[in-house]
């Protein structure tokens, strides 16, 4: 099995007249590719994938390992409510490249959601599933939190080999980490957490800002592993106010204006999500002047 390291973007759908564009996908992955990311997360919250057809998703995955490096590795975001449908997303995304699998934690029923629930749903979809389950915790949006002793749980199953957390408690992600043994990858799921992540041992981040800054994201880990903590911290906190930008303040359509100041498409968000007005774009333009990830305006990337 490959070995999951390192940082990856949750990279986004790109849309031209609501239509999912390949090119547009093909000119970022192309921009990607001579980075030092990991690899890419198709279909992650980022990726506006409770937007997406299933038409699209397979389109997605298939593309995606079609621009990809050799040394990419692909991760799908395939999980649903429904175990069956999880299973046979999977399984194509599987036969269509995808590496590994991201399995939302269920949440219609959120107050049934507890320790038995996710127990049972995530080892009936690990059974079937053709590629490694990672688990995906984000109580953002699912309104539900997966206890460190359901996942310690999980881990024994040899089909689910990591989670991405999410959370900005650092607290979960270390209890995470020592309840699980070292072939367990455990993800930071947000920037803001990724030095404090990183040092509890976790092996990367899965992080909306390594779209606009992978060589960034790159280089806080790579301090990390050289023990250079200070210089690691120093450009950690020099990021925490654009993820702040393209996460919490302004979210996907935040960032997809951030990837066109910076040379990426970026483009607009599929509805019933909006671009940002220009006043907030100013605000954005400045907080990645300040920065350093630009000093003018670039240019929309172009084909």
């Amino acid at each position: 099995m490959k070995k999951l390291h390192g940082i990856f973007p949750p990279i986004t759908t790109p849309f031209e007249n609501d239509e999912l564009s390949l090119n547009r996908l093909k000119f970022n992955i192309e921009k990607w590719n001579r980075t030092g990311l990991a690899g890419y997360v198709v279909m992650g919250s980022n990726g506006e994938s409770v937007f997406l057809t299933r038409s699209e998703k397979l389109k997605l995955v298939e593309n995606t390992k079609k621009f990809a490096s050799n040394d990419k590795l692909i991760i799908a975001g395939t999980g649903s409510d429904s175990i069956k449908e999880t299973v046979s997303l999977s399984n194509e995304a599987a036969g269509l490249g995808a590496d590994f699998v991201l399995i939302l934690t269920p949440s219609f029923y959120k107050s049934q959601m507890k320790h038995e629930a996710f127990i049972k749903y995530f080892s009936s979809v690990a059974d079937g599933c053709k590629v490694p389950v990672i688990i995906y915790n984000v109580t953002k949006f699912t309104g539900v939190d997966i206890d460190p002793s359901t996942v310690a749980k999980l881990s024994e199953h040899k089909n689910i080999i990591g989670i991405k957390n999410s959370s900005e408690n650092i607290r979960q992600t270390i209890e995470f980490i020592s309840n699980t043994d070292e072939s367990f990858s455990v993800f930071v799921g947000t920037a803001s957490v990724l030095y404090s992540g990183l040092t509890a041992s976790a092996v990367g981040g899965i992080l909306a800002l390594a779209n606009i800054a992978p060589d960034q994201c790159v280089q806080i880990q790579k301090f990390i592993e050289e023990g250079k903590l200070k210089e690691a911290l120093e450009l950690q906190k020099k990021m925490i106010p654009v993820n702040t930008a393209v996460t919490a303040k302004y979210g996907v359509p935040g960032l997809k204006a951030a990837m066109d100041m910076l040379g990426y498409f970026g483009g607009e968000p599929r509805a019933p999500l909006s671009q940002l007005n220009d006043a907030d774009k100013k605000q954005l333009e400045q907080i990645l002047i300040n920065a350093g990830l630009m000093s003018r305006k670039v240019e929309s990337g172009k084909l």
